[in-house]
């Protein structure tokens, strides 16, 4: 189903080898082989596959071509409500990193999007859970509407949590866990990281790995911070950098000034 672009996993007994071997590579930050590996021909594939690469935009910052142009041949063929309906999520979600990012403001275009995808998926739909996470996620970052956010969050959590999406329960804990920190709530905000942690370890994403340890070692005390975020320096260089924004996290503090 298209909603596994984002959210599936690949990973358990008697999965597709097709779509083990896309998972592999995608937690490994190989988005475009990925993306090779998936023909094109109907809608659930093309969605998956412009899932990928607009996944690959918000880690990497590059490859806005590559995921314009996938979005168009999935849209072209989508044909049911639900395929239209995540369509117009991976399209919402495409001009969502262009604004987050600073490449191009297209902040009404990513809620006129998800706004179209709400209208076509009903409640119950595969695809509902993903698209509550990233109406949170404009909420929370474009709109800069906390609540409004958690209430988006919590309800992409219980969907996830009905349909056993353990990776999108991994982006679930991790946003409200970042909620909660901002918030002064360091216990739950521990809690909520060290979930994320643990599925992500789980299910073997690597390229979420580095980002969750380091929002962990944000509410650990010394020497355990430390250690966290040496971890997550290691594996950040090892997928290459990825993803970008974990670069500024990871950067040494200034030494402190002296009199």
């Amino acid at each position: 189903m298209a909603h596994t672009a984002m959210s599936g996993t690949g990973t358990t007994a008697g999965d597709d080898p097709l779509q083990t071997a896309v998972w592999r590579l995608r937690s490994r930050a190989c988005w475009a082989d990925a993306a090779a590996l998936i023909q094109p021909r109907a809608a659930g594939p093309a969605l998956q596959r412009a899932s990928l690469l607009v996944e690959r935009c918000l880690y990497t910052e590059q490859g806005w071509a590559e995921a314009e142009d996938a979005l168009r041949t999935a849209e072209a063929l989508a044909q049911s409500d639900d395929e239209r309906g995540a369509a117009a999520c991976e399209r919402g979600q495409l001009a969502y990193a262009a604004t987050l990012l600073g490449v191009r403001d297209r902040a009404d275009e990513a809620r006129a999007a998800l706004g179209r995808a709400a209208a076509l998926l009903a409640p119950g739909a595969p695809g509902r859970a993903l698209l509550d996470f990233r109406r949170g996620l404009l909420a929370e970052n474009l709109a800069h509407a906390p609540q409004a956010a958690r209430a988006a969050y919590r309800r992409a959590h219980a969907g996830a949590t009905a349909q056993n999406d353990a990776l999108l329960l991994s982006f679930t804990w991790r946003h409200l866990a970042g909620l909660s920190l901002r918030e002064g709530e360091l216990a739950e905000a521990r809690h909520g990281f060290a979930e994320s942690l643990r599925i992500r370890e789980e299910l073997g994403y690597l390229v979420g790995t580095a980002p969750a340890l380091a929002s962990l070692a944000d509410t650990e005390a010394e020497p355990e911070a430390s250690r966290l975020r040496a971890e997550a320096g290691r594996l950040f260089r090892l997928l290459g950098g990825v993803p970008l924004w974990l670069a500024d996290q990871l950067a040494p503090a200034p030494p402190a000034a002296t009199a």
